[in-house]
């Protein structure tokens, strides 16, 4: 299916700069363009690539000046990266649903499901499970008994969902993913460790992603809480009891121990680390590998380091760590001579 940089720029508000009939069928990027296709420019690295790029129309800030003449028809934007989003989402929105059970898959008879539910192969779907509307379920994902799902949720083979959890509506949830699975509970003894049942549920709520490989513990008593709009990458560990607030997003391997509390909008950069039993305030931002072992001060905090600081308090022990090497040699020269000093009295 082709569209026109007309029809593109009234879809998502943009200006054409060129020619309003050029047409294209399929996306690529900036710096790979292709006759037919449309990329966009968002970041100021490959503007160079602006100008020699074969795509066919490209999406750009209002705000860029131009440095040479442009091949392609432009559509500026306020924000080309939400645009470009905006169109991929009705791109995939275009492709075919499946729908049906398969014959290879097991539903029970006492689980429900909605219109136009798909069911993919070696899909298991157990006792008392409700699924809802358009849900598309891949093969070998298996749904455990009781399980709640609303409309709409997408759920990539060989995803695991215990018993019990409640998954809001458009849900996705990557490959390889499990939702409910014990939390790290066990009480030591004198012979080791004796496991703590853990009877609580996992709930996530709506317009939430989980990326492919991630594991969201079951509580003990009450629930794990991810709530609506949460985006999380792949390969993240949220233990037992764990709450993470509307529209926060976590990069791949972030860790949180049992019990923590992460506000709303926070953002938290690939294999931070949270202790138990803390809470991060709203709007917190969390860099790469910060370690955070207690609460945060309030909304807008940056953090970054372990264990988690100020990035100015950061950096400036970063470059006193630097000269450490040359400190300990006059240091050193400094205590040779003050033991000759003395040796010469």
């Amino acid at each position: 299916m082709e569209f026109t940089a007309k029809q593109i720029a009234e879809f998502i508000g943009g200006r054409v700069e060129g020619n309003d009939n050029t047409a294209v069928h399929t996306f690529a990027k900036i710096e790979e363009g292709q006759p037919g296709a449309i990329s966009f420019l968002s970041n100021p690295k490959y503007t160079h690539y602006l100008y020699e790029t074969a795509s066919s129309i490209v999406l750009v800030n209002d705000d860029l000046e131009l440095e040479q003449e442009v091949k392609a028809t432009l559509i500026r934007v306020k924000n080309a990266y939400e645009a470009v989003a905006k169109l991929l989402q009705l791109y995939e929105s275009m492709k075919p649903k499946k729908t049906g059970i398969d014959p290879l898959a097991f539903v029970s008879p006492k689980a429900t499901l909605g219109k136009d539910v798909y069911v993919g192969p070696f899909a298991c779907i157990g006792d008392g499970a409700v699924i809802g509307d358009g849900t598309q379920i891949y093969p070998h994902v298996v749904i455990g008994e009781g399980v709640k799902m609303g409309e709409k949720c997408l759920i990539y083979p060989n995803v695991t969902i215990y018993q019990g959890c409640k998954i809001g509506q458009n849900v996705t949830i990557h490959a390889g993913s499990v939702i409910g699975a014990d939390g790290f509970g066990f009480a030591p003894n004198v012979e080791g460790y004796d496991k703590i049942p853990q009877i609580g549920i996992v709930i996530i709520e709506d317009n939430v992603e989980i990326g492919a490989n991630t594991c969201v513990d079951r509580s003990t008593m009450g629930a794990t809480v991810i709530h609506k709009g949460v985006k999380l990458d792949n390969l993240i560990q949220v233990a037992h009891n764990c709450e993470i607030g509307e529209n926060t997003v976590m990069s791949a391997q972030v860790g949180m121990a049992g019990s923590t509390k992460i506000g709303s909008w926070c953002m938290v950069g690939g294999q931070a680390g949270f202790a138990g039993h803390i809470h991060v305030a709203d709007k917190t931002f969390v860099g790469a590998q910060c370690g955070v072992i207690g609460d945060t001060k309030g909304n807008g905090e940056q953090l970054i380091g372990s264990p988690a600081m100020d990035p100015k308090v950061y950096f400036k022990g970063m470059a006193i760590l630097r000269r450490l090497p040359d400190m300990y040699k006059e240091m050193s020269a400094l205590r040779k001579e003050l033991e000759e000093l003395k040796a010469n009295k």
